[in-house]
C-alpha cells in the first residue's frame, strides 16, 4: 500500500511540475507593433510617435499618407482599462479608419488563466480578427446571435467572460478616440438639441416695443466707423469724408427672426406670415433685414452671380451664406410705429445648417474699398442677437449616457442561468433545514441526493461553467490586498453567487455543503461511484490509519500554492492545474492529452472508492476546511454509544470522515447526511434496535400479565 502511495505521489508532482511549464503570452513589442500598423494601412508612409490627443486624454498614433491623414492606432490600455477575468485588463491594438472602420485588432498581452493553460491562445486571436469588417459605430454583442438589431460574435466556450471584456475594451477605446477626435461628428460634450419657437406665443406688440427689447436688433455704422475699420490698410488713402462729415449714417441696419409669431405677425400681418411659413420646410429659419443709408447690404452681386456678397450670418463656427433661392423681397411691414426703410429682404436660413434658434448668432455685413482696378480691401462688421426667452423652449442637454458596466450587461444576458441557480440554492437551503424529517425518508432524500448531484454536474458544472476553484480564493485574497475591486467578481454572475452562498454555508455549517452538493467535479465522482456501487463493482478503502495521513496533503498543496501566489499569481495558476477542474467541468476534456489522462485517472479511481481527489488532493477544499472551524451550527447528531460500541455509521461512511470513536470530523464531512438516515433508523442504528427491541418485549410482558384467564364453560357429554 506505501509502494502505491508513493507511485501516485510520484506522478502527481510530476503532472504539477509538467503543467507549470506552460508559457503565458509573450508581449508584442513596439516595433512588431509598427509592423502590423503598417500591413493595416499599406498607402501609409508615415506612422507617428504615440501622442495625447489635444485636449483629450487618449495617446494615440497617427497614419498618413503625405498630408493626407488615414487613421489612427492606439493601444487600448492608453484609452480605457477594463479588468478581465485575471484582474488585469487584455491589452489590445487597435487601429480605425477616417471613416471609423476598424483596420487592426490584435492582442497584445493578457493574463487570463484559461488562455494561459487550457483554451489554445489563437482562439483569442480569432475572435479579435473579427473586428475587421465592423465599424465602431456598429452596435456589438458577444453571442447575440438571436437579437437581430447588433451584430453578434461568436464567443469562446469556457472563456466568454474573458472575450465579453475584449469586446467591451475593443469597442469603448474605439469610440472615446473617435470622440476625441471629432470623428464622425462624434464628441465627449453633451450634445444640446436644437431650441423650438413656441408658436402659440403671441403678443400684438409695436415697433418701439419690439426694438426696444431686443426682439429686433440694430446695428448702425457711421462713415466715421467705415473710415476707421481701413485704417492700417491698403484702402486707407480712399478714406472718403472729413471733419463733420465723419457722423453721417453709413446704414442703419435692423434684423429679427421671423419665424417667432410674436416677431413674424406682427412685421408681416397675419396672412403674409401664413403664408411664409407655408413656404418655407421644417427646420428653415427666415430673418427679416431692413437697412436704410448710402450702403445697401444686398448689393448687385446676387444678380450677376445668383449670391448675395455683402450679407452672411454666422453661428458658432458656421458661416451661413444667401443665394437669389433663399432671398424673398418684403415689401409691406404692418407694424405699428414702422419707420420705413429703403431696401427690406427676408433671407432663409435653410435646415442644412442646423441653425439653433436659441444660440446666440451674428449677422455680417461686409464693405468693399477699391484699392486697384482689380484689387479691393474687405472689412466685417457684426451685429450680434440672442432670442428673447420667453420666445422659445429650451429642451434639455441630451447627455450620452455612459456605458453600463460590463457585469450588469452580463448578469443582464444570463438571467436564465441566474434564476434557476438561485431557485436551486433555495431549495438546497430548505432540504438543509428539512434534514432531520428528510433522513426519515431515506429513499425520498437519496433520490433527491442523486437528482440534485446530477444537476450539479449537468446545469452548474457543464452548461453554466460554474466550477469554483482556487484561483479564485487566490484573486479574491490578492484583491483584498491591493485595490479591490467587486467589478472583477461581478463579471461572473454564476461563481459570484455561488461564492456567496457558499461563504454563508461555511459560516452556518462548513465546507460540507459545498463538496458534497454544489461542486460539480466532486458530484461527478459521486455519481460515477454510485453507479459502480450499483453494479456490484468492489469497494476498496485504506485503513483510517494510512487515511487520516493523507489529509494533510490537501493542506500542504493549499500551502505550496498560496505561497507562489505571494510571489506570482499568473505562475500559482498555471500551478493551480493540479486541479481537474478546467479539463473535466470547464472545457468538458476538449483539451491535450495529459491534462485529460489526469483527470481521466481521477474519475477511473472513483470507481473504486469514494472521492479520492476530494479527500487528499483538492486544495480549495482545504481553503475552505480552514474557515469552517468556525462554523456556528453542528446539525449532525451523534451518540454516547458511536464509536464505542457502534462502529456502524464509521464504516459506512463512503469518504471516511467519521473517526473510529464516532466523532465527525466537520473538516472533511460533505454532509451527504447518510450517517444520519442510519441515526433516525430505528431498524438499522444498533442502540435504537436494542431500544425498539426492549420496547418489544416490555410491550409483551405488559399483555402477558393483563390477560385474563380462559374458563371451560361446556357441559360434560352424557353416555
Amino acid at each position: 500500500m506505501n509502494r502505491y502511495i508513493k507511485r501516485w505521489i510520484v506522478t502527481l508532482v510530476a503532472f504539477v511540475i509538467t503543467a507549470a511549464t506552460a508559457y503565458g503570452m509573450v508581449p508584442v513589442s513596439q516595433e512588431q507593433q509598427l509592423e502590423l500598423i503598417r500591413a493595416a494601412f499599406p498607402d501609409a508612409t508615415d506612422i507617428s510617435d504615440k501622442a495625447q490627443i489635444p485636449d483629450g486624454t487618449a495617446i494615440i498614433r497617427t497614419v498618413t499618407q503625405g498630408e493626407k491623414v488615414l487613421g489612427y492606432a492606439f493601444e487600448s490600455d492608453d484609452v480605457v482599462s477594463i479588468a478581465a477575468y485575471s484582474g488585469k485588463p487584455v491589452e489590445m491594438l487597435v487601429a480605425i479608419d477616417t471613416e471609423g472602420n476598424f483596420k487592426l485588432s490584435t492582442v497584445l498581452e493578457h493574463h487570463e488563466p484559461i488562455l494561459l493553460v487550457g483554451i489554445p491562445e489563437h482562439t483569442l486571436f480569432d475572435f479579435a480578427a473579427q473586428y475587421l469588417p465592423l465599424k465602431l459605430t456598429d452596435r456589438v454583442k458577444v453571442g447575440a446571435a438571436n437579437n437581430s438589431d447588433v451584430i453578434s460574435l461568436d464567443a469562446i466556450s469556457g472563456a466568454t467572460v474573458t472575450v465579453m471584456v475584449v469586446n467591451e475594451t475593443v469597442m469603448r477605446a474605439a469610440r472615446k478616440v473617435a470622440q476625441q477626435l471629432g470623428l464622425l461628428g462624434m464628441s465627449e460634450q453633451a450634445k444640446i438639441p436644437p431650441s423650438t419657437v413656441k408658436t402659440d406665443v403671441f403678443t400684438k406688440s409695436d415697433w418701439v416695443t419690439l426694438t426696444g427689447d431686443g426682439s429686433i436688433r440694430h446695428l448702425s455704422l457711421t462713415r466715421g466707423d467705415i473710415n476707421k475699420a481701413f485704417k492700417g490698410t491698403a484702402a486707407e488713402k480712399n478714406i472718403a469724408g472729413k471733419g463733420q462729415h465723419q457722423q453721417e449714417p453709413f446704414i442703419d441696419l435692423f434684423y429679427a427672426p421671423v419665424n417667432i409669431p410674436t416677431i413674424g405677425r406682427n412685421l408681416l400681418g397675419d396672412s403674409e406670415y401664413k403664408w411664409l411659413m407655408g413656404e418655407i420646410k421644417p427646420g428653415d429659419q427666415v430673418i427679416a433685414v431692413m437697412g436704410e443709408g448710402r450702403y445697401s447690404f444686398k448689393g448687385n452681386g446676387y444678380v450677376r452671380g445668383g449670391i448675395f456678397d455683402r450679407f452672411q450670418v454666422q453661428q458658432l463656427d458656421k458661416v451661413i451664406s444667401f443665394h437669389d433661392s433663399d432671398f424673398y423681397r418684403l415689401n409691406d411691414v404692418f407694424i405699428e410705429g414702422f419707420p420705413g426703410f429703403s431696401e427690406m429682404a427676408l433671407f432663409i436660413v435653410r435646415a442644412q445648417y442646423e441653425f439653433d434658434i436659441g444660440t446666440p448668432w451674428q449677422v455680417e455685413l461686409l464693405v468693399r474699398r477699391q484699392v486697384g482696378a482689380l484689387d479691393s480691401v474687405f472689412t466685417s462688421f457684426f451685429g450680434d442677437y440672442m432670442t428673447p426667452e420667453e420666445y422659445i423652449t429650451r429642451p434639455e442637454p441630451v447627455v450620452e449616457e455612459e456605458p453600463k458596466p460590463l457585469w450588469v450587461s452580463v448578469w443582464e444576458g444570463k438571467v436564465f442561468q441566474i434564476t434557476v441557480l438561485s431557485i436551486s440554492l433555495v431549495l438546497l437551503t430548505i432540504i438543509i433545514f428539512l434534514q432531520d424529517w428528510l433522513v426519515r425518508y431515506p429513499r425520498l432524500l437519496r433520490n433527491i441526493r442523486h437528482v440534485f448531484l446530477t444537476y450539479t454536474v449537468f446545469f452548474i458544472g457543464w452548461y453554466t461553467l460554474g466550477q469554483l476553484s482556487i484561483v479564485n480564493v487566490f484573486t479574491f485574497v490578492h484583491a483584498a490586498m491591493g485595490k479591490f475591486q467587486w467589478d472583477i467578481f461581478l463579471l461572473d454572475p454564476m461563481l459570484f453567487i455561488l461564492w456567496g452562498f457558499v461563504a454563508m454555508t461555511l459560516v452556518l455549517w462548513g465546507r460540507g455543503i459545498f463538496c458534497g452538493w454544489l461542486c460539480p467535479f466532486g458530484a461527478l465522482q459521486e455519481l460515477i461511484n454510485e453507479i459502480a456501487r450499483a453494479v456490484k463493482i468492489k469497494q476498496y478503502e485504506l485503513p483510517f490509519a494510512v487515511h487520516e495521513r493523507l489529509w494533510a496533503i490537501k493542506y500542504i498543496i493549499l500551502l505550496l500554492l498560496f505561497a507562489v501566489s505571494l510571489e506570482s499569481l499568473s505562475e500559482a495558476e498555471r500551478y493551480a492545474e493540479i486541479e481537474p477542474f478546467k479539463t473535466s467541468i470547464m472545457l468538458k476534456f476538449q483539451r491535450e492529452w495529459g491534462y485529460v489522462l489526469y483527470a481521466g485517472v481521477l474519475l477511473f479511481v472513483s470507481i473504486f472508492t469514494r472521492k479520492v481527489y476530494c479527500r487528499y488532493i483538492c486544495p480549495l477544499g482545504a481553503a475552505l476546511a480552514i474557515p469552517s472551524r468556525l462554523r456556528l451550527f453542528d446539525w449532525l447528531y451523534r451518540r454516547k454509544e458511536c464509536g464505542q460500541p457502534c462502529k456502524l455509521c464509521a464504516n459506512e461512511c463512503e469518504i471516511q470522515a467519521i473517526h473510529p470513536d464516532g466523532t465527525i470530523n466537520a473538516n472533511e464531512c460533505h454532509h451527504c447526511l447518510d450517517c444520519q438516515m442510519t441515526y433516525h433508523s430505528t431498524d438499522k442504528c444498533p442502540p435504537l434496535v436494542v431500544k425498539k427491541r426492549k420496547a418489544r418485549k416490555a410491550n409483551k410482558a405488559v399483555l402477558a400479565e393483563n390477560q385474563i384467564p380462559s374458563i371451560d364453560i361446556t357441559d360434560p357429554v352424557k353416555n
